[in-house]
């Protein structure tokens, strides 16, 4: 699990905390199961090109990103950070509703780019009040998170056979009823006070550093977005390129509900490999696993072959996701936890989506070429993750040495 930061042991977590936050992540990756693998399907039926898909897509990252560490901070000086989700929920609601009337290039963008807007920060406050449990009550992370790779699972499934019988017009009806879950979770998800806990002082110290401008924390967390960034053109397009190959709705379904049951695995694994691998090993080798997934993705290997291709999604996302909140945890301190997950956001989403602008172009360009560029924006994340692993001060308690053992 990601460690707890000396959890009193007076204090316990309050009754139903693992179930509701569980269901908290639940609701809005009941939405993204949707529209990750099958929102460029309702476009393509609409006629669409491959530049305005990748335009429609990543537009709306980048107004996110740019909402998300705001309300972030917001958040933070909130006397429940919980409160922000209902906002969030009930707007992104009717953004969906709104798509309903909109069919056409300039509506589609705009209202799409609301709902990235109003979506933006359900998440990040979700994993800041799941990090604040770790924190207070020595919690496993690993176990609530993994359900809401579950309802991503779920929802690609049901997504998938609904799509296979009706067409792509069922997309926005099964969006409509994920962000529907994101409004009642809202109101049910756990209220644990502030992001410090009453009688604390304001500066706790944490665990390694307080600041979120640490070089070697910010260098972590744009080299990580950088290869998480190098998923672009597997998102935007590899429904398409599935379909084309002529795999049903169903095993495109299945394939990318076989990247999210690796990346549960990881979570239900998760307390085992933080015992046997430091954070830095975790992040790296999911980076350099994405260098070898977007080498091989080219290739046509036939449905077994891009479902074990999918399996990589266990490495490159979730052994990266789960060391970058093990290092969160580590360096910053609880009263800056929602704005360290808004800023770990910030950064993954400005980077997607610049990323996912180029791939409309790279692919219309280059086809299934463009996936040896992404191997090289993961090689250069990779990189940035091994420059600042040695860009880590010197810590007095390990004698000198800079650095967690590898």
């Amino acid at each position: 699990m990601i460690p707890a930061q000396n959890p009193p042991a007076s204090e316990g977590a309050p009754p139903r905390f693992r179930l509701l936050s569980a269901l908290s992540y639940c609701a809005p990756l009941l939405v993204n199961g949707v529209a990750l693998p099958f929102f460029p399907m309702w476009l393509a039926l609409h006629e669409f090109n491959d530049h305005q898909i990748g335009v429609i897509l990543a537009v709306p990252m980048v107004v996110r990103v740019l909402v998300a560490p705001i309300v972030a901070m917001y958040a933070d000086r909130m006397k429940e950070r919980a409160d922000v989700l209902l906002f969030s929920g009930s707007l992104s609601l009717l953004t969906a509703i709104a798509l309903y009337w909109t069919n056409t290039f300039w509506p589609v963008l705009i209202v799409y780019t609301i709902q990235g807007a109003t979506f933006a920060c359900y998440v990040p406050v979700v994993e800041s009040i799941v990090i604040s449990g770790v924190r207070r009550w020595g919690l496993d992370y690993g176990s609530m998170r993994v359900w809401g790779s579950i309802a991503f699972i779920v929802s690609t499934l049901i997504g998938g056979q609904l799509i296979g019988h009706w067409g792509g017009e069922m997309v926005l009806p099964v969006m409509t009823f994920g962000f529907v879950t994101t409004v009642v979770m809202a109101i049910y998800c756990p209220r644990i006070g502030p992001t410090r806990r009453r009688g604390t002082p304001v500066d706790i110290s944490a665990a390694t550093g307080s600041s979120l401008r640490q070089p070697h924390l910010l260098a972590l967390l744009i080299g990580v977005a950088i290869q998480q960034s190098s998923h672009a053109v597997l998102q935007a397009f590899a429904s398409l390129y599935w379909r084309e190959l002529g795999f049903s709705g169903t095993q495109i379904a299945v394939l990318w509900s076989a990247g999210v049951a690796a990346e549960v695995t990881v979570f239900f694994l998760s307390r085992r490999l933080n015992r046997r691998f430091s954070a830095w090993t975790l992040i790296r080798f999911g980076a350099a696993v994405s260098v070898c997934r977007w080498i091989l993705f080219p290739m046509h290997w036939g449905f077994w072959g891009f479902f074990l291709l999918q399996c990589m999604h266990s490495c490159t996302y979730a052994f990266v996701h789960t060391g970058v909140q093990r290092r969160i945890v580590a360096t910053v301190q609880e009263t800056q936890e929602s704005s360290a997950q808004g800023a770990y956001f910030f950064y993954n989403g400005m980077f997607l989506g610049l990323m996912t602008i180029a791939s409309g172009y790279l692919y219309a360009w280059l086809g299934l070429a463009s996936y040896y560029v992404m191997a090289v924006v993961a090689l250069t994340g990779l990189g940035l993750v091994i420059a600042a692993y040695y860009l880590q001060p010197q810590r007095a308690v390990s004698g000198g040495q800079t650095r967690e053992a590898a």
